[in-house]
């Protein structure tokens, strides 16, 4: 195992240089600069001129980008243009808060995607069945956008139950708070996914309660509690292990829309405003910090396969 986790993480390298061309690519590649938005509408082309010197900007892309890769291989990931700060401190500081909505929609999700595919699953076909499927249709049609704002209408603006505008506050420091400015975001977030892992989960159930085990576990007596929780679950969970780890890392970096509705303190935001100000090195180390944290998630899952299912050997 420990071999096995060492070649990924050695196959991170070339994937991520790669990674880090295409971007840098892109983002040269749209037009406009930081020099014309720091000097103002008003700026004379010797004042963006100089300015443009002054960060380098005037450099080939090419050279721009190994100097850059040449600091980030230090951990270095350069200056923000417009914040003025290391960039790795300014997603130091956001990162938290988008993991911590990850969490909190991941969570959401799995509390009402997995009951109703087990319940889906085990009455294929009847009136529940066609009920929970509705609803999961009725979930992925609603805009999360329009979601969130009914949410802070009804339970913000008219109940006061919880604060319209999320702030960030670490469940350590005040779980009661913490859960109060997160639960709107997460209910947001995660009803959309809960949807999608509960179609999901329920097809690899349906197709496990189909198997030939399982008629041998029914013909020996077993109960379907038994069954549904030793049998078919640990099998059907393989699949879905993929989906929710993957719709996880998801929530760091595909949270733009939940974030500005609640103008929640995230990583996601920090990247909306990065690009509308052309903060070139800001906007890498945001899209790299994103790539890291979904190969990490990924290699996380492929360990996690080897102690659902025993049989799953890595060399």
């Amino acid at each position: 195992m420990i071999a096995y986790i060492l070649r990924r993480i050695a196959e991170m390298v070339p994937i991520l240089l790669i990674a880090s061309i295409c971007i840098w690519a892109m983002i040269y590649a749209v037009p406009g600069g930081p020099a014309a938005v720091l000097a103002g509408s008003d700026a004379t082309p010797e004042t963006i001129a100089a300015i443009t010197a002054q960060y380098g900007l005037d450099r080939p892309v090419f050279v721009q980008y190994l100097d850059w890769l040449g600091h980030a291989l230090t951990g270095n990931l350069g200056m923000s243009i417009f914040g003025h700060a290391p960039v790795l401190d300014l997603i130091g500081q956001r990162l938290p808060a988008s993991l911590h909505l990850a969490a909190g929609a991941t969570i959401v999700s799995l509390i009402l995607g997995i009951p109703a595919a087990m319940v889906s699953a085990r009455h294929p076909g009847s009136w529940i069945d066609r009920i929970l499927s509705g609803w999961s249709a009725l979930a992925l049609g609603l805009p999360t956008f329009w979601l969130g704002i009914l949410l802070i209408l009804a339970f913000a603006v008219q109940l006061h139950w919880v604060p319209s505008a999320s702030a960030y506050v670490p469940i350590w420091q005040d779980p009661i708070a913490s859960i109060r400015s997160l639960l709107m975001p997460s209910i947001t977030l995660g009803l959309y996914v809960s949807a999608i892992l509960a179609r999901f989960l329920r097809a690899s159930l349906v197709g496990q309660f189909r198997a030939d085990y399982v008629r041998t576990a029914r013909a020996k007596g077993l109960p379907e509690s038994e069954i549904m929780r030793v049998h078919v679950m640990r099998n059907a969970l393989l699949p879905f292990i993929t989906i929710v780890g993957l719709m996880t890392a998801g929530f760091i970096g595909d949270a733009v829309v939940t974030e500005s509705v609640f103008t929640y303190p995230g990583l996601g935001r920090l990247l909306v405003q990065a690009i509308s100000t052309r903060d070139y090195p800001l906007i890498q180390g945001c899209i790299v910090v994103v790539l890291v944290l979904y190969m990490v998630v990924n290699l996380v899952i492929d360990i996690i396969y080897a102690y659902v299912d025993p049989r799953i050997e890595y060399s």
